[in-house]
């Protein structure tokens, strides 16, 4: 074996562990980002729970509110129109009526004396307000990910060590127009 064909393998040798280097690192690479995307996901799937339990919180403390409050009111109205020609009895009714409205007033002003149905649906809506941020930064990081995942799938060398890896192409997150809008909350 004379220097040339040493010098050669030697060559060799340093081109195919250039060439495994190489590859190992694309697929730890796109290892990589597939995990930072799935990873991404998962966020949005929890915040997109932190949303939906937000907005039934909202919807539960408005209907709670909404009918305590129109149960009160009607109650009111319905009182005081009796009142002027009530009997006697009625007037007992109307008192115990209105006595029971006022100790529910007071016990919810004494249990919570910040409580006011305007302030806790503020609150709730610059929850979900935020929460739809943290939605829309996950799903532009998830974005991201994938498009620098998939660039790496369609350009050469990467394209080839992902095809030898079985890659494929991953789908970007995207939400139906109807899904971007506004939830409309009812309490009816």
């Amino acid at each position: 074996m004379g220097i040339f064909t040493l010098l050669l393998v030697v060559v060799l040798l340093v081109v195919l562990l250039v060439a495994v280097a190489y590859y190992i690192s694309i697929y730890n690479r796109l290892q990589s980002l597939r995990n930072g995307a799935e990873a991404t996901l998962g966020q949005v799937r929890v915040a997109l729970k932190k949303r939906l339990d937000m907005i039934e919180q909202l919807v539960e403390s408005v209907k709670s509110y909404a009918r305590f409050e129109r149960e009160t009111f009607e109650s009111i109205t319905r009182m005081r129109a009796s009142l002027g020609r009530a009997s006697p009895e009625e007037i007992n009714r109307i008192e115990r009526e209105s006595r029971g409205i006022l100790g529910n007033l007071l016990a919810v002003a004494e249990n919570y004396p910040e409580l006011k149905t305007s302030e806790a649906v503020v609150k709730t809506m610059d929850a979900i307000k935020e929460i739809e941020e943290e939605i829309a930064r996950h799903r532009y990081t998830y974005n991201n990910i994938i498009q620098e995942f998939n660039t790496m799938l369609d350009v050469i060398p990467s394209r080839y060590v992902a095809s030898m890896a079985g890659m494929r192409k991953m789908g970007y997150l995207e939400f139906p127009e109807e899904e971007m809008r506004r939830p409309e909350v009812s309490w009816s």
